[in-house]
């Protein structure tokens, strides 16, 4: 058996054929592609940690150490954790000197609550029709039990 790389054949015996460096690369669409405004907020929103940092964070800004200490997080993973909320356009980051202040923008929030509103009346809609045939079949069965108690 035997295995073609470019112009050179190689026994598959040996380990060579696997350390070759081939010109085609290889794109993970699903990790190296650019995620689109919407998606990053999802994203944020997606850990526990990260929402209640934001809920911390609609009373006032904190710093980096504040938003950790409830949490009992290193100082290195709160900061991962308000990276994906910047990136996200969540919060907004100063330094005061040593101290690194964190304080929510919201406004990222209104684009993620517009979407959702477009499959909220989505599901209104299919709410309404079957409550609508749950209230015929209710009076179709209020119905036939007065027709039988009569008889």
């Amino acid at each position: 058996m035997h295995c073609r790389q470019s112009h050179i054949w190689i026994p598959k015996c040996t380990t060579l054929w696997l350390t070759i460096n081939s010109q085609a690369h290889t794109f993970n669409h699903m990790i190296e592609y650019q995620l689109p405004a919407l998606d990053h907020v999802f994203q944020a929103l997606a850990d526990p940690t990260r929402r209640a940092m934001l809920a911390d964070l609609r009373q006032r800004e904190r710093s980096v150490g504040e938003l950790a200490a409830p949490y009992r997080i290193s100082l290195a993973a709160a900061s991962k954790h308000i990276k994906t909320l910047e990136r996200a356009g969540l919060v907004k980051r100063t330094v005061r000197g040593r101290t690194h202040l964190c304080a929510l923008d919201a406004t990222p929030l209104a684009n993620a609550d517009r979407w959702l509103r477009e499959y909220a009346q989505f599901w209104n809609h299919r709410l309404d029709a079957l409550a609508a045939l749950l209230q015929t079949e209710d009076a179709a069965t209020s119905h036939s039990s007065i027709e039988k108690a009569s008889s």
